[in-house]
């Protein structure tokens, strides 16, 4: 580990994303993390996670624990790591001594008392407040003698002077300094512990990092590490410093404007993919005529820093829920069922066979017909299949794994978010719910339906084929039977059945739900409605 020389060849690319475990994995961070995940993976290169926990007050093991939790969410594994700095010391220290001992740095005796009082003094006279360079010309015997004594000592990088310093940037293109604007900035603490710009250099000469794929409020950061790089005789990686994420207001993006945390959009039922997606389309083109949606494959196929922006990026959230819906609508059922799962755990929802519809003993297994043998279903309708070919019967209740495959197929194009599973679409998966006051108001508030809803379950217990024409035709002819609307029995039973004034097809609801359970809703509908208070 107490090493540090210039970087051999690799064949293939070396990255890595390097947080500081001083908060949680937000939006910024995540999307640096995908685009050098993305490029590892195009040239089928490495990504090297490294934690940079020097800062010991601000950096905790939860922040820690809450970055990899973020990164495993958004499926970005790593090949190697995760690297601490806390625990390579040894090879910050090294790195140090080889830049004294060639002259590319010096101790520094400067007391923090009087730097503060020389960078007011020089922001009231308005000069740049940077060091002056006190200890920079201390004879070097002389700066170790007082360093043996015991005297607390800094070290510092010596700045060239005169001339500028300059980077290629695969983004911004040539990126140049003036020397006489940068300081001789200090690489180890009077108590040892190493800077930012010291141990970010030797981790990433140490670790064979050939690209550096960072966020561009780091570019003021290069030119000094520029310079570690030459004075310890390694070549230079290649720089790609990525645009903001800046808010709808073009403010950088902040708590102001909503979760900044990755984990907070996994707790509002964002698809990992979908945010993956999302992200990768902030900063970065595809090439023209390609679309939005794109999955992994060909996000990494496409990938390159060719197309990442100069322009900072807009953080739109209407956007983003587009994109959760389009993968929610395009998902198998059996690819969100893990998904929801989650969801029904944070929400105390225990799915089981006994969640299932029931099937009663002696139920012909077929599909609906009228009395002249053809399938009924109303003019305009399609029966609901589901989309998993699942060799449920047309038009019937499914059973077993079907049941659940079905149900989620049958919901997933309402679906905005992965906790309305949880949510508005609770009432298909446990008898535990509360129905919509203001839909049981608007479709339960007449008497008289709700007591024709009771009839109607009694009618639909005596019905030899509970298929999803029959219980249309059933209802038809009822609301017929007792000049009533049938739109206003669909309403009131879809209310009844679900807890909420809209949902699928009312008879997709009723094979979702099976007979004994629709029964059971239809039939207690009064009492359901006399707990929420309905004024009638």
């Amino acid at each position: 580990m107490a090493r540090i020389s210039a970087s051999s060849q690799v064949s293939a690319p070396r990255v890595r994303f390097a947080p500081s475990p001083t908060g949680y994995l937000h939006v910024g961070g995540a999307r640096t993390a995908l685009f050098n995940w993305l490029f590892a993976r195009h040239f089928a290169g490495t990504l090297v996670l490294r934690i940079e926990d020097t800062d010991l007050e601000r950096s905790t093991p939860e922040m820690v624990e809450g970055i990899l939790q973020g990164l495993q969410w958004l499926g970005l594994n790593w090949n190697e790591g995760p690297y601490y700095q806390t625990q390579r010391g040894d090879l910050y220290l090294a790195a140090a001594e080889k830049l004294i001992e060639s002259g590319a740095a010096y101790y520094c005796f400067c007391i923090k008392e009087d730097l503060e009082r020389r960078r007011q003094k020089a922001a009231a006279e308005g000069r740049p407040p940077k060091y002056e360079g006190s200890c920079r010309h201390l004879d070097g015997a002389e700066a170790l003698r007082r360093k043996a004594m015991g005297e607390p000592a800094a070290v510092r990088f010596k700045i060239p002077e005169g001339g500028s310093t300059a980077f290629d940037d695969s983004v911004f293109g040539k990126v140049e300094f003036v020397n006489s604007e940068l300081e001789d900035f200090v690489l180890l603490r009077s108590d040892g512990s190493p800077t930012y710009h010291l141990s970010v250099v030797a981790d990433d000469i140490d670790l064979r990092i050939t690209h550096i794929i960072r966020g561009s409020d780091h570019i003021s950061n290069t030119p000094k590490q520029v310079l570690l790089y030459q004075a310890l005789g390694a070549a230079l990686p290649t720089f790609a410093h990525v645009p903001l994420i800046l808010g709808p207001d073009k403010t950088r993006l902040s708590k102001r404007h909503g979760a900044t945390s990755v984990m907070s959009y996994r707790d509002e039922g964002i698809v990992p993919e979908a945010f993956r997606n999302f992200l990768a389309l902030l900063g970065w083109t595809p090439p023209e005529g390609t679309p939005e949606i794109l999955g992994d494959a060909e996000l990494i196929r496409l990938f390159g820093l060719e197309g990442i922006s100069r322009s900072n990026a807009v953080f739109d959230r209407a956007k983003l829920d587009w994109f959760n819906t389009e993968y929610i609508r395009a998902y198998p059922a059996e690819r969100l069922l893990p998904l929801i799962e989650q969801e029904w755990k944070k929400a105390g929802i225990e799915v089981t066979a006994a969640s299932e519809p029931a099937i009663e003993q002696g139920r012909p297994d077929r599909a609906g017909t009228s009395c002249g043998g053809a399938e009924y279903v109303s003019s305009g309708r399609k029966s609901w299949t589901g989309q998993q070919n699942d060799q449920s019967p047309v038009g019937k209740a499914a059973s077993g794994p079907h049941w659940l495959l079905s149900t989620i197929d049958l919901l997933k194009p309402r679906a905005r978010s992965l906790k309305d599973f949880a949510g508005s679409f609770r009432a298909f998966f446990t008898d535990d719910f509360e129905a919509d006051p203001t839909a049981v108001q608007k479709f339960l508030k007449d008497e008289k339906i709700r007591q024709l809803l009771v009839e109607l379950g009694r009618r639909y217990e005596s019905l030899p084929d509970f298929s999803e024409a029959e219980t249309e035709r059933v209802l038809r002819e009822f609301a017929a039977e007792k000049g009533v609307k049938a739109g206003a029995l669909i309403n009131g039973a879809r209310v009844a059945l679900t807890g909420q004034g809209v949902a699928p097809s009312l008879f997709a609801v009723m094979m979702a739900l099976g007979s004994e359970r629709t029964r059971r809703r239809l039939e207690g509908v009064e009492t359901a409605a006399q707990s929420l208070g309905v004024n009638t």
